[in-house]
Formats: C-alpha cells, structure tokens, sequence
C-alpha cells in the first residue's frame, strides 16, 4: 500500500529575505516542498527560474501556497475581486512553471457589510472558486481549497460548511486537510472522515486548541496516533507537510515515524 510522503512548508522562514529560503532549499532532506507565494517570498519569474534550477539539482517537488494577506475572495466589491483573482492566476501561473503538485489556497471572508447582504458572501466565495477552477484548469494546475479556524471570519471554517459548500459547488476541488485549524475547531477526525475523498494535502503542526500556534509536532494536543491512523484508514497517500515554525528538525523526526 502506497503511504504518505512527508514534505516541508517553508513557512518558518517566511520572515527571511529570498535569498535566504534559496540557500535553505538547498539543504532540506525532502522532496517535497511548500512554497508560500506570500510576503517576502512573493515569486516572479526571475525567482522562478532559480527555484526551478534547485528544484532540479536537488530533486525538489514544490507545492504552491497562494498569496493570502489581505486576499479575500469573497470581497463585495467588483474592483478588489478583480485584483485579487489577477493577483492568484498570476500565482498559480508560477505554480505552473514550477511543475507544482498542487496550488493551495484560502477561502473567502465575511466583511463588514455581510449582515446588510446575507448570504452573499457565501455566493461570491462559490463562484470565485469557481473561477479559480477554471484559470486552474487553463494553466494545468490541480488547486485544492484549505479548511481554516475559528475564531477569523472565514465563510468556511467547519466540516458542516463545508459539506454544504461541496454540495452547492458539486465538483471535484481537492481538499488541504489544515491539522491545527482542524484542531482549534475540534474537528480532525471529521475532516479526514467526512472528505475522505476528496483530501489531497494535509499541513501537520501542533497547538494547545486555543489558537494557530504552528508548535512542533508533540508540542500541543493533537494525538498523533490517532491521526496516523485515520489517515491510513481512507489509503491516503498524498502529501503531508510539515507546518511547525518551530522545532523543525525534530518535527520531521516524529512525523517521518508516525507515518512510517
């Protein structure tokens, strides 16, 4: 049976200069890498073709994380959507050229004006994915939707939302199964059970329930075991990645056995 390969966000230095997550990218011991096209790592073409020459000399698969400061797909307003949809085609666009497996992104936010217009924010969200779906499948690019936490106003935050946005949108967008959002909701073994077909990620850090901390893994109140177990229940056999900002080195020793 086929099992999951553990992988590397880069998350952890997404507050170091370019140049340092290139010389970092030429040490890690895994194939499989998460960038984040977010902040100091913003690519362009230019970071683009050095990120593709690692990639080959040190037989690199990269994942690509979406922009997500200040992105809300679900904005209310025509301008800011149209950017923001620019802003994540050219994104998945560099996804493309980076061979990625994968392009993860967010869901929409409730704003200040949601209780004026209910239910709008949910449609704008559907028929925003909906529109990542198809410049995805221009690009050849597969995307996969994230689950995030409480308590940040996402339109999506729980497996009952997102039961009902999959139902609504009846298509078939992966899903990046978020451990530690999963965990502030107390929703694990609902996630990975109830979208058992549809998880094509997971991000693996840890957290004490409270708030997305990004521990090292054993470091909060996700039992691990359990997980392992469930994960190999449904035969999944994608990506895990390792998302702690902390103890890394450490994080993927336990990772590595758990799913071993």
């Amino acid at each position: 049976m086929p099992k999951a390969k553990i992988g590397l966000s880069m998350l952890f230095c997404l507050s170091e200069p370019f140049t340092s997550l290139l010389k970092r990218l030429e040490n890690v011991n895994v194939n499989y890498v998460e960038l984040l096209d977010e902040g100091l790592h913003t690519l362009d073409d230019k970071r683009v073709k050095k990120l593709q020459k690692i990639a080959e000399a040190h037989n690199i698969e990269f994942i690509v994380h979406s922009p997500f400061a200040d992105i809300n797909i679900a904005t209310p307003s025509p301008v800011l959507q149209k950017t923001i949809l620019k802003r994540l085609e050219r994104s998945i666009s560099h996804a493309k050229q980076l061979k990625s497996r994968l392009w993860v992104f967010h869901p929409g936010l409730k704003t200040a004006v949601t209780s004026f217009y209910p239910g709008s924010d949910w449609q704008l969200n559907i028929d925003s994915v909906r529109r990542l779906q198809k410049i995805a499948e221009k690009h050849e690019v597969d995307i996969a939707i994230e689950n995030v936490p409480e308590p940040f106003p996402y339109v999506l935050t729980s497996v009952e939302d997102f039961s009902r946005f999959y139902n609504e949108l009846n298509d078939e967008l992966g899903l990046t199964v978020d451990l530690g959002h999963a965990n502030i909701n107390q929703q694990i073994q609902a996630f990975i059970t109830t979208f058992s077909d549809r998880i094509a990620h997971v991000h693996a850090s840890d957290n004490k329930g409270n708030y997305d901390a990004h521990l090292g893994i054993g470091r909060g109140t996700i039992n691990w075991a359990d997980v392992a177990r469930a994960l190999k229940q449904i035969n999944f056999n994608g990506t895990i990645m390792l998302e702690s900002i902390k103890d890394i080195e450490k994080s993927m020793e336990r990772l590595q056995k758990i799913f071993s």
